[in-house]
């Protein structure tokens, strides 16, 4: 890049920036989750990952929109988890590029997950981010919270109001194409916040990287069977 690309937003309160990871909607909007469940427990489980999702419906700025939730623990400070989902060089590791006007206001791009508008900011626990027009048809929401031992939830909420998704000439459920998206980086997360992330790895590329293949797949196939799941309620 011509330039250094700036901050997304400050650091958490009293941690220095140290490398090169939104309008709110209205509480009392939201549906109770439809909980993804498989036997022994309500969360999908790769080895020893686990990301638990659920589907939610809320009003967002462009009206009723249908919500995938994930939500997963890892084993860092709420300040380290903060940077690593804020700061554009480590985004760029296991996320995607990141770059444009990255402070409250302003317009970012994010590589193949498009344009978006930063709209609110609470360091270290919050970050709402509108994507696409006025009002904007999507939007994504950070959520983070510490636990008693030093670790860290995260909860990562995208809204549409979107119905479907045209890949490869296909038609797709909007809601279960995240899966393919979130599910591989959310693993890529913690092998960066572990020092695990083999330094090989394009985050642009990992729906092409076998090692992230059952990451996707379960994901989606949670995704799936959530939307079928409100469809019967």
């Amino acid at each position: 890049m011509a330039r250094p690309v700036p901050a997304l937003l400050d650091p958490a309160p009293g941690r220095p920036r140290h490398r090169a990871g939104t309008r709110q909607a209205e509480p009392g909007n939201t549906t109770g989750p439809v909980t993804s469940t498989q036997a022994g427990g309500h969360a999908l489980t790769a080895g020893t990952d686990q990301t638990q999702h659920e589907f939610r419906r809320r009003q967002i700025a462009a009206g009723e929109a249908r919500c995938a939730l994930f939500r997963r623990s890892y084993d860092a400070s709420i300040e380290e988890v903060w940077d690593a989902c804020t700061d554009p060089e480590r985004l760029a590791r296991w996320y995607a590029p990141v770059a444009g006007d990255l402070r409250v206001g302003g317009t970012f791009t994010q590589g193949d997950f498009g344009s978006g508008r930063i709209t609110r900011c609470e360091a270290p626990r919050l970050l709402t981010v509108a994507l696409g027009g006025d009002p904007a048809p999507d939007e994504i929401e950070l959520r983070l919270s510490s636990t008693p031992d030093d670790g860290t939830v995260l909860e990562f909420e995208h809204a549409t109001t979107l119905d479907s998704h045209e890949i490869g000439g296909q038609l797709y459920d909007a809601v279960y194409c995240m899966g393919g998206g979130y599910g591989p980086r959310l693993v890529t997360l913690g092998e960066h916040l572990s020092g695990t992330l083999a330094p090989d790895v394009d985050a642009t590329m990992l729906h092409t990287l076998p090692q992230y293949g059952p990451a996707i797949d379960q994901s989606m196939s949670a995704l799936a069977e959530l939307i079928e799941a409100d469809k019967r309620r």
